[in-house]
């Protein structure tokens, strides 16, 4: 990841992990502890980490993409395999099984930001068989979360072919095990999810260097993303911490770290954003592109994303973020 820029090609992806119907509301706030607020109409779409960042991967990064999960069956199932299908996603590798399928209660403030509370259902019952195991070890690119359970990761990451990427988006928090840190050539989180594995019981060893990272809300101040980097660098030899419209840092072992800027756009939903900056990332390093060079593709495709509702409704297609990243190239 840290070599010059190949050709661009069409690269392949396994994305590994949930697949949720949303359940969204628009709300003027977000509710305190035992506040009720009224909202707007509910919004039925289908979302869930895994199954985005495949549909991100698909179409808005132009990548060969197949998604291993699972899935209930139920009309939330059958509305999620068909927006994969539509994405270019390969399901033959989804399984139907005796759960509802995984729910995401969303609630959307004015200024676009989101709250979610998930219901895994079926995608506590995703595994790695013999065909997915086959599948994986044709990937150039694993992509995986943490909506699923971490055995299943780390079956993930032993089926790959040696030389592939293994890339991990931390979300939602948790600890990571040392076999996983082990394990990853990637990790993508943002500023509350990189501190919470800098300083975690499974994180580095020096918890006291991520708190030095953190200002006194708990929170990365920009002047301190970088330290924060360089402490998750002890365990993995890539790190992306994402920074909402601030864009990104990128940071890899002997390089010296990288801002990436976001282009500025008035935000809508940032519900699936993050989601499609790690599926364009995943799609652009599978095909040859240099991490940084990855990082402001998906920058440009997580910003579109942003200007619409919806998760995997709001993923632009491959053109459109070509456009809105060379608009010079336009006739």
């Amino acid at each position: 990841m840290t070599g010059s820029s190949q050709a661009v090609r069409r690269g392949r992806v396994v994305v590994v992990g949930s697949a949720n119907v949303d359940l969204v509301v628009d709300v003027p706030r977000h509710p305190g502890g035992g506040e009720t607020i009224l909202g707007g109409d509910l919004r039925r779409s289908p979302g869930g980490k895994g199954a985005n960042q495949a549909v991100a991967a698909a179409r808005a990064g132009g990548a060969d993409t197949s998604f291993v999960g699972a899935l209930g069956r139920d009309e939330s199932g059958e509305l999620l395999l068909a927006s994969l299908d539509r994405a270019g996603v390969r399901t033959d590798l989804v399984e139907r099984v005796e759960a509802p399928t995984g729910t995401a209660l969303i609630t959307v403030s004015p200024d676009g930001e989101n709250a979610i509370v998930v219901a895994p259902g079926a995608n506590s019952h995703v595994r790695i068989g013999a065909a997915q195991a086959d599948r994986l070890a044709a990937a150039d690119v694993v992509l995986a979360q943490l909506e699923i359970p971490l055995d299943v990761v780390l079956a993930a990451a032993a089926a790959r072919r040696p030389g592939a990427v293994l890339a991990l988006n931390a979300a939602p928090s948790r600890d990571l095990p040392d076999e996983m840190w082990a394990a990853l050539d990637l990790l993508v989180v943002n500023e509350h999810e990189a501190l919470d594995l800098a300083g975690g019981p499974a994180g580095p060893a020096d918890p006291a260097a991520a708190a030095s990272a953190a200002d006194p809300a708990g929170t990365a101040s920009p002047d301190s993303v970088e330290r924060l980097a360089a402490v998750l660098l002890e365990r993995v030899p890539a790190v992306v911490v994402t920074l909402g419209g601030a864009g990104c840092l990128v940071a890899q072992r002997g390089a010296d770290p990288v801002r990436v800027p976001a282009p500025r756009v008035d935000a809508v939903d940032t519900t699936g954003a993050g989601d499609t900056f790690c599926g364009v990332l995943a799609a652009a390093l599978a095909g040859g592109s240099t991490l940084v060079d990855a990082a402001r593709t998906a920058s440009f495709a997580g910003a579109l994303a942003v200007t619409r509702p919806g998760a995997q409704d709001a993923v632009p297609t491959a053109d459109e973020v070509t456009t809105f990243a060379h608009p010079e190239q336009l006739p």
